[in-house]
């Protein structure tokens, strides 16, 4: 089985060469270096099944501003690591005096990983046509190692939450979600992703989920009852798709099929 469950510390190759994100490096072997699900095919990478979300480089997050500097904006990313928003990587000119009237604590920005350095300075970057301050709707927050069940294969789960609760829906690779529409909209989309992040554990997932958004909205459609061994898909489940963002106007998409390792260790291709 090229999938695992694995704590930090323990033995998983001996091919340096395609050691990744949460292994190390040791004597010539690589080990695992957070607690989670390790993927020996390919290149070999532990994805954590909890803790505060890691930046990478190309990471598109939701940060929040927590300082002003003269010319860095500090922002929380729900890191250990806070994220560096550089005033020259603000998206229009502006005099430093200025920054907190573009851009103030407390308020919440959609910004790039731009880089991450070995010392894990992390710089953002807001220099971007899909990035810049947020203004409306809701933040809302989920473990960041829910992301890739929250985005499903290929965005099909997003595409699910927006053709069925009218809203837009926005996931950040650090957990925290931005959605707009209308109060009862939003309301109703912040209860579907609660319910994914409780049910993102359990298979069938989903379907569960397309059952409870029927029936919330009246329609008939009979809910999958739970499913009480989940071994079986996690040794036998398929490749998960890259991990994206989709449009609203897309179709609502086939049943997520695709087990819950490969969902969470993302395309191995």
């Amino acid at each position: 089985m090229d999938k695992k469950i694995v704590i930090p510390g323990d033995y998983l190759s001996d091919d340096v060469k395609n050691a990744n994100d949460g292994t190390y490096v040791e004597d010539g072997k690589v080990f695992a270096a957070v607690y989670g699900l390790a993927s020996l095919k390919n290149n070999i990478k532990v994805v954590p099944l909890s803790g505060r979300y890691i930046p990478k480089r190309g990471d598109i997050v939701v940060a929040t501003i927590s300082e002003v500097t003269h010319s860095n904006w500090i922002a929380d990313i729900r890191s250990p690591y806070d994220g560096l928003l550089h005033i020259s990587e603000f998206p229009k000119r502006i005099d430093n005096d200025d920054m907190a009237k573009h851009l103030n604590v407390g308020e919440s920005v959609m910004a790039l990983v731009k880089d991450v350095d070995p010392i894990m300075k992390v710089e953002l970057t807001l220099n971007d046509r899909r990035l810049g301050r947020i203004d409306e709707g809701r933040i809302i927050e989920v473990t960041p190692s829910k992301v890739p069940r929250m985005i499903g294969r290929s965005g099909s789960m997003i595409t699910l939450l927006k053709n069925n609760t009218n809203c837009n829906v926005f996931v950040g690779q650090n957990g925290r979600i931005w959605i707009t529409g209308n109060e009862k909209d939003m309301d109703f989309a912040e209860k579907a992703i609660a319910k994914i992040e409780n049910e993102s554990h359990v298979s069938g997932l989903t379907e569960r989920i397309t059952s409870f958004l029927k029936k919330e909205k009246g329609e008939n459609f009979e809910e999958p009852g739970y499913e009480p061994e989940i071994k079986e898909e996690i040794e036998t489940g398929e490749e998960e798709g890259k991990i994206k963002d989709t449009p609203a106007d897309e179709e609502t998409v086939k049943e997520d099929k695709s087990g819950i390792l490969d969902e969470l260790l993302g395309d191995e291709e």
